[in-house]
């Protein structure tokens, strides 16, 4: 998708917030805030006492498996649903009486509700008349939104005539067209196969690039919300676990289930021997390992370690820079599945833990099921995780 120089300059036209590229300094004033929300339903507490700050012009993730109260805080924010406790505010306005047709935001739900009986057109133009603005105006927005999502010629088109991929975009061109301060996002890629999941991934991040509106979106698929997000919520059991960047929840998790919902991860459960401000050592079974300094880490505490399966190395296979600081396990070759660029290694050490091992796929010979090995990593590769 690439609608070019024209296609930025027509949406500027409705967009006035937008800019030669996408402001990167936020706000002092945040787009959505929410303090100490809860969200109870009868004797079901879904949502427990959520803080947090969303950025104007951010791309936002809740991710979280299902059930977790993802969905309800969108759905507090859009104003569908009120909170039992707690404040919803709204580019600093208290909101949690303002109605959703009253709000700044527009929502996008995963079956997309666009109108059936009507041509694309139409699905696009349905707000704005709702608006009364004049047609002139409703012409030139909507063709600013048909160019903005690279569907010009599209007009007549009935929904029934488009691609999964297409209709996607019209349902964002329509939320788009009434330019929302901000856009809620409801799994809307979940119904897609996985090529196309992918190409929208890309495809929506660049129309919020060019846009700037800040797009708070909800979804259960770790690579999707890592792919898109400036920053994301992990949500679990109503709660919020971690906000950070991608690369900060990928290789710092705060606790045991964001360690384990992002990606695979290698967990060892050890004890503190010592722990000084360079480093932490630890004992795993029979197994004298290092970790990163920590100062939570009290001698005789117990902790897990974590540590990324592509972190991990075969002794002398092109081990890190820094060499492996002592930590290494001896282990066997359960299982080796190729993905493509790299090769998946199962294992299986002498105490009984399972690991896994992440090798480039042309890096070296790969190492046969049955094989006895040594793995090793850094310290600094490590996390260790007191929940």
């Amino acid at each position: 998708m690439g609608p070019g120089r024209q296609g930025q300059d027509v949406a500027a036209s409705f967009l006035s917030h937008v800019s030669t590229g996408r402001p990167r300094e936020a706000s002092a004033l945040p787009a959505v805030e929410l303090e100490h929300v809860h969200k109870w339903y009868g004797s079901i507490h879904a949502v427990r006492g959520i803080s947090l700050r969303i950025l104007q012009n951010e791309f936002f993730s809740l991710l979280g498996p299902s059930g977790c109260g993802k969905t309800t805080v969108l759905r507090m924010i859009s104003g569908f649903e009120t909170p039992t406790e707690g404040t919803v505010y709204l580019k600093g306005e208290v909101a949690n009486a303002i109605p959703p047709y009253r709000r700044d935001t527009n929502l996008i739900f995963q079956h997309l509700a666009l109108f059936p009986h009507l041509d694309v057109y139409d699905n696009i133009a349905f707000g704005l008349r709702l608006r009364r603005l004049p047609r002139p105006e409703i012409a030139r927005k909507v063709r600013a939104a048909l160019e903005l999502v690279d569907l010009v010629g599209y007009d007549t088109r009935r929904i029934h005539q488009l691609s999964g991929g297409q209709k996607q975009r019209i349902a964002i061109a329509r939320a788009l067209v009434n330019e929302p301060a901000v856009l809620l996002l409801d799994e809307p890629l979940g119904a897609l196969d996985l090529r196309l999941r992918i190409q929208m991934q890309v495809e929506l991040k660049e129309i919020q690039h060019r846009v700037g509106t800040t797009f708070v979106y909800v979804t259960h698929d770790q690579t999707e919300a890592m792919t898109m997000s400036d920053r994301i919520a992990v949500m679990n059991h109503g709660f919020v676990e971690q906000i950070g960047t991608s690369r900060d929840v990928y290789e710092r998790p705060r606790t045991r289930f964001v360690a384990t919902f992002l990606g695979d991860s290698n967990l060892l459960e050890a004890q503190v021997e010592s722990s000084n401000a360079d480093q932490t050592v630890l004992r795993a079974g029979a197994a004298r390992l290092i970790g990163p300094a920590d100062a939570g880490a009290t001698p005789g505490s117990s902790v897990t370690l974590c540590v990324r399966p592509e972190r991990l190395r075969f002794a002398g296979a092109g081990t890190a820079s820094g060499g492996d600081d002592g930590n290494r396990l001896d282990a066997r070759v359960r299982d080796a599945i190729f993905k493509g660029a790299v090769i998946e290694y199962r294992l299986v050490t002498e105490s009984g833990a399972r690991l896994i091992l992440q090798a480039h796929a042309d890096a070296a010979r790969p190492v046969e099921p049955g094989a006895a090995v040594t793995v090793t990593w850094r310290k600094e590769d490590g996390v260790l995780l007191t929940e």
